[in-house]
């Protein structure tokens, strides 16, 4: 496969990417160092926060959700301006948002954790008609969130525990029975970082660690995987025309001497098709 850099513009931490179909546009953060990049036909573009931010779901072609150490904001694209939505464990200081994403019921989901991934301080959070509910406690990294086509599922995984793991929806998108096991890493010592799901249901892994996206089938058995020269790759995600490109964040973060290779973005060409990402519905306090 064609791997190439689609930015190349060093990320500490890039993570969270999203493809905005209205605007053509890739949006991804570099968290420890508090921004928000983008690329798209007006070319690159960067905004500078106070805090660290993690992960951004689509409110309209003019407004992003995005997630910070203290809160969900509306984020307006043109001037840059953040308006808060709903406070994000504000009094802890140690803690910070880290994955997430937009469900396919309008609502969005946002793992927390450590600053120093300290074990068991992270949590997973859903945002959906006003209310702010926590999901799943104890974790030490979140990561993996994304969901079925039909809204059937979520999936998430801890990256300490290198287990993926499936949980039923019921029909308003709050889980409904306990999660299970979908992919099992331990025994291949791999990591799982961020996941998207494609049009045929599979879901797509970025393996920390590894240098690569992982694809699996909805029975959760391993089809293929595809590399990219960052080695702490973080995070995937569909754009482009026709949904058929694949993205990959990467990060210099726990290497001592990162080459010129980590922290960039990456496209790859696929012969899979991506989803559009769901918007998210923003209730107004």
């Amino acid at each position: 496969m064609n791997v190439r850099v689609f930015d190349d513009r060093s990320c500490y931490l890039g993570e969270g990417p999203i493809w905005h179909s209205g605007l053509r546009t890739l949006f991804w953060f570099d968290i420890i160092n508090k921004r928000l990049l983008a690329r798209g036909p007006d070319g690159p573009r960067d905004w500078q926060f106070d805090e660290c931010h993690s992960a951004a779901g689509i409110i309209d072609d003019k407004t992003l959700l995005i997630a910070s150490e203290t809160g969900l904001w509306r984020f307006d694209i043109a001037t840059g301006a953040r308006t808060p939505v709903k406070t994000l464990e504000a009094d802890r200081p140690d803690t910070r948002s880290n994955d997430g994403r937009a469900d396919p019921y309008g609502g969005f989901w946002i793992g927390t954790m450590g600053k120093r991934a300290e074990p068991e301080q992270g949590a997973i959070y859903r945002y959906f008609k006003g209310e702010l509910r926590q999901l799943h406690a104890g974790l030490t990294i979140p990561n993996a969130i994304c969901f079925s086509p039909d809204g059937a599922y979520a999936y998430f995984a801890c990256t300490r525990s290198r287990t993926i793991r499936r949980q039923a929806l019921d029909a308003e998108g709050w889980p409904r029975a306990a999660p299970e096991v979908f992919a099992d890493l331990r025994d291949e010592g791999l990591n799982p970082d961020g996941a998207v799901v494609d049009a045929e249901g599979c879901l797509w892994n970025a393996q920390w660690g590894a240098g690569r996206v992982a694809r699996y089938r909805p029975d959760g058995t391993f089809d293929r995987a595809f590399e990219v020269p960052g080695r702490h790759c973080s995070c995937p995600a569909f754009g482009g025309p026709g949904l058929g490109t694949l993205f990959a964040t990467t990060a210099q973060e726990g290497m001592d001497q990162p080459d010129s290779a980590q922290g960039l973005v990456y496209a790859i060409d696929v012969p899979f098709r991506g989803r559009d990402e769901p918007r998210v519905i923003v209730h107004q306090a």
